[in-house]
């Protein structure tokens, strides 16, 4: 039975160093390259030749613009409509990228801690910096729960502080887990598949199941980073 760690390996493709520093083009980045190639063409391509009355391709495109805007409306207000291009940029680069992993012989770059942790880097600075630009140091009171007692304060601060710091944490592993566990899971059911021979309907049938399975978890975590980004951007905007 193949190993079902193997996929997630990172293969040099065209080894660079600059400085001692190795930046090589790698499978991850293939796939980080594709991704964004689809990405262009799917949301390009659909709203290239725009009419009144949409077909199929524009009016799925369209849904994706209207999904993700009324997701930061909810979430983030009138305000945060400004950060939309950035909001829509996140949640279709990892929904495509989960979805670019399902394909057979594909690479699933979010299933690497260190690509889901630089995107929640992005989303926790991103919303960090908006709430010191927009507040200043009052962006500080978010630590502060309206209504506290004053005694708590030496205990509640330390603690909100600290559930403040681990949102890169819990978002880049939430990702990187869901995507690892569930392609380790298909891989070894495909090869029980192979190892059984006839017998192998079973786990083929399983197979089935847990591959669609993968694609809704796919959806699914693109839209928990999203909302919990546009979370992010809401206390930055308006503190509590």
């Amino acid at each position: 039975m193949h190993d079902p760690l193997h996929q997630f390996e990172i293969h040099s493709l065209i080894p660079l160093k600059l400085e001692g520093v190795d930046i090589s083009f790698t499978n991850s980045s293939l796939f980080m390259v594709v991704t964004v190639a689809i990405t262009t063409i799917f949301l390009v391509g659909g709203m290239s030749r725009g009419k009144l009355i949409p077909g199929r391709w524009q009016a799925l495109v369209e849904m994706m613009y209207g999904f993700v805007a009324t997701l930061l409306d909810e979430t983030a207000g009138i305000k945060g409509r400004k950060y939309f291009p950035f909001i829509f940029s996140l949640f279709m680069f990892i929904l495509m990228g989960n979805l670019v992993g399902m394909i057979p012989y594909g690479f699933t770059f979010t299933s690497h801690i260190i690509v889901t942790f630089g995107l929640a880097m992005i989303a926790f600075g991103t919303a960090t910096l908006v709430g010191f630009i927009r507040h200043g140091f009052r962006y500080l009171t978010l630590f502060v729960p309206h209504g506290a007692p004053f005694y708590m304060l030496p205990l509640i601060v330390p603690i909100e502080i600290l559930s403040y710091l681990s949102r890169p944490i819990s978002l880049s592993v939430r990702l990187f887990a869901n995507m690892m566990a569930g392609h380790t899971m298909l891989k070894v059911f495909a090869g029980f598949t192979v190892v059984l021979g006839i017998f192998g309907v079973a786990p083929l049938a399983v197979n089935t199941v847990l591959t669609a399975f993968e694609i809704l978890v796919a959806v699914l975590q693109a839209y928990v980073f999203t909302i919990l980004t546009c979370i992010y951007l809401h206390d930055a905007i308006h503190l509590h």
